[in-house]
């Protein structure tokens, strides 16, 4: 998937990272990670898709992100020692290379191109959480519903034609959980989206036919509505 570890390494290098892991699978509905557990091995996925939530002192499960081929797990266990921040769990069966946490390091040390590739990534979440408190803070649903979905667009779009499309099993419930809405009002957003054939959706699709039109809505949100 582009913007992912993996999507940011050459071939040859992204083949001997994927060669110093172990190679596991995951079924359907199967936990990966366990929130606060200090375990430090770190997680490459290699396909499937997963869900990443955390749960809160009142019990609330809430949704981190979905990752999906190519993105890296566990990464801050391995690197500082934490417990782990969110429990991960296979949305479909999933293929992994999993590392041990000192293996893992051994070869960021022996290889700059992956560490670049890891802060590449990192830094690209750091700047979706940032992007998702100024939108939860300024935009009313209807832009969040739109940032969000040319967000995806961007970071995780093939381009066909003069279409991006967003292969990932994202559920409206998903991008409520995500940007903190109604499954109601996220779902006449995007029928609203899906009127003015700005976008279309399907099962673990979704279309983008006019993303300068998303990026026009998304910037004539005033702040503090």
């Amino acid at each position: 998937m582009p913007g992912t570890l993996l999507s940011h390494l050459h071939p040859d290098a992204r083949a001997s990272l994927l060669a110093a892991g172990v190679r596991r699978r995951f079924d359907s509905g199967e936990t990966l990670l366990h929130q606060g557990d200090p375990t430090d091995h770190v997680l490459v996925l290699r396909s499937g898709w997963v869900r990443v939530s955390a749960t809160t002192t009142d019990g609330q499960a809430v949704l981190l992100a979905l990752r999906g081929p190519g993105d890296v797990l566990g990464e801050l266990a391995a690197l500082h020692g934490w417990p782990r921040t969110a429990t991960v769990r296979a949305l479909e069966p999933v293929v992994v290379a999993q590392f041990r946490a000192p293996v893992f390091l051994e070869v960021l040390h022996r290889q700059p191109a992956v560490a670049v590739a890891l802060l590449k990534q990192l830094s690209t979440r750091l700047r979706d959480a940032e992007r998702a408190r100024v939108d939860s803070a300024t935009l009313d649903v209807a832009h969040r519903v739109a940032a969000h979905v040319l967000r995806l667009a961007e970071q995780h779009g093939e381009a066909e034609g003069r279409v991006i499309v967003v292969r990932m099993p994202l559920t409206q419930q998903d991008i409520a959980d995500q940007i903190g809405a109604s499954r109601r009002a996220v779902a006449r957003a995007l029928g609203t989206l899906r009127e003015r054939r700005v976008v279309t959706t399907g099962r673990r699709l979704i279309t983008v036919h006019q993303p300068d039109v998303l990026r026009a809505f998304t910037a004539s949100a005033p702040n503090g509505t």
